[in-house]
């Protein structure tokens, strides 16, 4: 890997436009680099997993109110929305799909400097692929450079630090990923990372106090907007420049400022685009800095049996999951039972009790407001406290993967004054967990949630496909579409109308 140096430029600074991050980034997504083997199965991997996130969110809310925006825009030959037939218009059905693989939190995860949900930008490459008929080993390659360009941007660049949105790091990815698979030259790469990234920074109100479906369309939306972005720059249309580093940048009034010098790893020329396999899934629909210790609750409930005895919990922790999840935040949302499931999907608390309670997590059960009003639960719940760790934070910024941790220690203080520790360091599912995830664990993941949402029958051809995904043709991509039950769907809310119909 080579580091690039990013950091504020004078306009009058002679800066040429080849040292510029976008410039950097376009080289490696034209870069003609092999996809290696491992890196091709993983991709298929996330297609599994994208499908079985989306089928157990095909009915909630916001899905259905992105599905009925992407259907009010059917096309002759374009994209599929999931779980539904018809062609529609790339960026819409970019849209539908990216909000049903956001919605239950439930999909891969990659922790750095910033956090980063790479499997977000498959909606949007899979989309503009079914609409421009490309073949298969294209999309392969171009969600390679995505999960590239979007997981280092995590390692260099802290976006939550200046309370900017992580999506701000998607953008600029899905522009790279869609230059390598429609073979775009290096020039019109950088103008589309330049408009991408300029039109999806936001700030992280999406993701504190109260938080609304929001959360799941932000990806959806940065999706969409890299989309339009690549299609601009195709037809020889800018982009502000130079977009990270200019004197009115983002780094200069959004980051670090004028004096900050960020540090962003980028594959050199032929070095393989490996990054995938630093991303991990989640067993669990909840915000991934809780995935340990939903494992580590699972643990802990046979040693102290009675909870009604339990006094208080501490959990030690890093620095981000003490300040997003934890009572560093300052959220009292993150104790209210009446708050929206986004909202208690980032509470470590809540989600710590109802795992000791339970044994278990459920992607629907566990966040029921009938779940979060049990008064044995409200009562553990208050019990629980997170502080930072010194030590945690050290390991949570580790660059060793087998030190990297993204766990915690957990200090149960009973009411006989007897505490009872215990600690996890990642979750059980991680590469270096107790049981790691292959594609045996990602099938199963898919028809567990994808039982009683799409019929036997469909779930094995969607499988089929994407086993075969490097040799499927031009035109054939909508067999990674995966049709619901119309049953299924007729349960779905009633959404009002809007603009679109």
């Amino acid at each position: 890997m080579r580091i690039i140096e990013v950091r504020t430029r004078r306009s009058a600074d002679d800066f040429p436009r080849s040292e510029q991050l976008a410039a950097k980034i376009a080289e490696v997504a034209t870069d003609p680099v092999p996809i290696d083997p491992d890196t091709a199965e993983m991709v298929r991997n996330r297609i599994i997993d994208n499908a079985a996130v989306s089928a157990a969110a095909v009915t909630r809310r916001p899905v259905t109110t992105a599905r009925a925006q992407a259907l009010a825009h059917p096309v002759p030959r374009g994209a599929r929305v999931f779980g539904v037939p018809g062609c529609y218009s790339a960026e819409w059905a970019a849209w539908a799909n990216g909000v049903a693989v956001r919605e239950l939190d439930y999909h891969d995860t990659f922790l750095a400097a910033e956090y980063a949900h790479p499997g977000d930008n498959i909606p949007p490459l899979v989309a503009v692929a079914q609409h421009l008929q490309i073949p298969g080993a294209q999309l392969i390659r171009g969600l390679a450079t995505a999960y590239e360009i979007h997981i280092d941007l995590a390692k260099g660049i802290c976006l939550h630090e200046h309370k900017i949105d992580h999506v701000a790091h998607l953008g600029p990815s899905v522009a790279a990923g869609l230059g390598t698979m429609l073979g775009l030259d290096a020039d019109t790469i950088y103008q589309a990372v330049g408009q991408a990234l300029h039109l999806t920074t936001s700030t992280r109100q999406s993701r504190k106090g109260l938080i609304s479906s929001w959360k799941a369309f932000a990806p959806a939306f940065a999706g969409k907007v890299a989309i339009e972005a690549v299609d601009r720059a195709m037809r020889g249309e800018g982009a502000p420049a130079p977009i990270w580093e200019g004197e009115d940048g983002v780094i200069a009034w959004l980051l670090g400022g004028p004096d900050r010098t960020y540090r962003v790893p980028l594959p050199a020329p032929g070095e393989p685009k490996r990054a995938i396999l630093d991303s991990y899934t989640k067993e669990h629909s909840a915000e991934y800095q809780s995935q340990a210790p939903i494992d580590l609750a699972r643990r802990l409930r046979g040693r102290i049996g009675d909870l009604k005895q339990i006094a208080t919990i501490v959990l030690h922790t890093s620095h981000h999951t003490h300040v997003v999840i934890g009572t560093g935040s300052g959220d009292p949302q993150k104790f209210d039972p009446d708050a929206s499931r986004e909202t208690l999907d980032h509470s470590l608390p809540y989600i710590f009790a109802v795992a000791l309670q339970d044994g278990c997590w459920h992607h629907e059960r566990s966040y029921a407001p009938e779940r979060a009003h049990r008064k044995d639960t409200i009562e553990l719940w208050r019990k629980i406290c997170t502080v930072e760790d010194p030590e945690w934070t050290r390991r949570y910024h580790s660059n060793d993967p087998a030190e990297q941790a993204f766990g915690a220690r957990a200090e149960v203080t009973l009411k006989s004054g007897e505490v009872i520790s215990e600690q996890l360091a990642v979750a059980d599912a991680h590469p270096l967990g107790a049981r790691p995830f292959a594609r045996d664990q990602y099938v199963r993941k898919f028809t567990e949630l994808a039982a009683d949402i799409v019929e036997p029958a469909e779930q094995q051809r969607f499988l089929r496909a994407v086993d075969v995904l490097a040799d499927l043709e031009g035109g054939t991509l909508g067999e990674l579409n995966v049709l619901v039950d119309p049953r299924v769907l007729d349960k779905a809310p009633v959404i009002p109308s809007g603009i679109f119909g």
